[in-house]
């Protein structure tokens, strides 16, 4: 079964803060940055990425880091400029109130379990 943001929001007690057909998009691992230019370069295609950027810049470089998804971790908010240009785009952004490591190891393990 593949993982999707969906998928990751069900199984992982995650809130889903925008997304349409973005949330079965298939997340094949995990990425933790929270330094825009990094993410642009270094991010793989189809990563969820576990951040505490909720701007809109955060947004645009999901959208040009061809992430699966935008992870908010340690309870950080989406503002209102980032949710407008994520629905519009149709990016997966989910939110969780553990830290980054922790969602991120999260998504690792359920990545792996269900590749087993």
């Amino acid at each position: 079964m593949k993982i999707t943001p969906a998928v990751l929001a069900r199984e992982l007690g995650l809130s889903i803060l925008s997304g349409k057909e973005s949330l079965e998009r298939e997340v094949t691992r995990a990425y933790c940055c929270d330094l825009l230019s990094f993410v642009m370069g270094r991010a793989p295609a189809d990563c969820a990425w576990v951040t505490v950027m909720g701007n809109v810049n955060a947004v645009a470089v999901a959208v040009l880091a061809d992430c699966a998804c935008i992870i908010l971790a340690e309870g950080s908010a989406l503002d209102a400029a980032a949710r407008e240009k994520a629905l519009a785009q149709d990016v997966a952004v989910l939110a969780s109130e553990k830290p980054v490591f922790e969602t991120a190891l999260s998504v690792h393990e359920l990545l792996c379990a269900r590749a087993e």
